[in-house]
């Protein structure tokens, strides 16, 4: 659950929404303009009604008092004060509240840019998704997990790792690293397993796979914290890498990993 706001959150939120609401122009959002008027941009009587908020609460939120902050009405204040995709997100941050429409948003489509980014980087790299469903690859990344990256099983990691029968052999200590992607897994949609498809995903591998159930009723929560991967790989042989992933800041639902080839033990003479 989302953490309470504390004092200097709620003194921010307060300064945030007074800035965003002296920056509005009334006559921009069909408001008369008086030919004087006190205070710049809104009033906060006129924020409270586009809103459908009473003044009071508005004027609590101002005044940075502890008080009841709805997801609904954050998400009417935001609408009312016209703010941007990285303003609103931060308006929810402070309040500790989830945004009710960013489970709708195009978080899963790649931009071209970043598409190219991926293509030019050296080592095998990829972008996930939510639910672990590949999204772009390189070449390196497609030739390391061939039955992964065309098409098989959906282009899930998850349905790859358990349900091709090419991924036991590739990956090194394949019971120990299965454990620990389930946990990682599990600690990465903490938040979203009531979705529907995110529920469908474990209930199907649940159900064809035994070590993937097993290793689910097992509850562990892990931190995907990057470290050593090794491959026995069919035409490359042994392959030994130190993986790297980033979550991406313009969409967080969306995370790189990169394969960096592991430098060679040295052998003393």
């Amino acid at each position: 659950m989302p953490a309470q706001p504390s004092p200097d959150q709620r003194r921010e939120l307060a300064e945030f929404v007074r800035a965003q609401r002296e920056r509005l122009k009334p006559a921009a959002l069909g408001l008369p303009v008086a030919a004087r008027r006190r205070t710049p941009g809104l009033r906060r009587e006129e924020v409270a009604q586009l809103c459908g908020l009473s003044v009071t609460w508005y004027t609590w939120l101002e005044q940075g008092r502890d008080m009841s902050l709805s997801p609904p009405a954050l998400a009417r204040l935001a609408a009312a004060l016209r703010l941007g995709r990285a303003e609103r997100a931060y308006l929810f941050a402070l309040a500790g509240k989830r945004d009710p429409d960013a489970d709708h948003a195009e978080s899963d489509v790649v931009p071209p840019a970043l598409l190219r980014c991926v293509e030019t980087i050296g080592a095998p790299a990829y972008i996930l998704d939510r639910g672990w469903t590949a999204r772009a690859w390189n070449r390196k990344a497609a030739r390391l997990f061939a039955g992964w990256l065309d098409g098989a099983h959906g282009r899930n990691l998850l349905r790859y790792i358990f349900l091709n029968p090419a991924a036991r052999p590739l990956i090194r200590d394949y019971e120990a690293r299965a454990r620990r992607v389930v946990a990682e897994f599990r600690a990465d949609v903490s938040t979203h397993l009531g979705e529907p498809a995110i529920r469908t995903l474990v209930d199907d591998l649940r159900r064809e796979s035994r070590d993937f159930a097993r290793f689910w009723e097992e509850h562990g929560v892990l931190g995907r914290e990057g470290g050593e991967r090794t491959f026995n790989h069919p035409r490359d042989g042994l392959l030994r890498f130190e993986q790297a992933t980033f979550n991406l800041a313009s969409q967080p639902d969306l995370k790189l990993t990169i394969l960096v080839p592991a430098e060679r033990r040295r052998t003393g003479r």
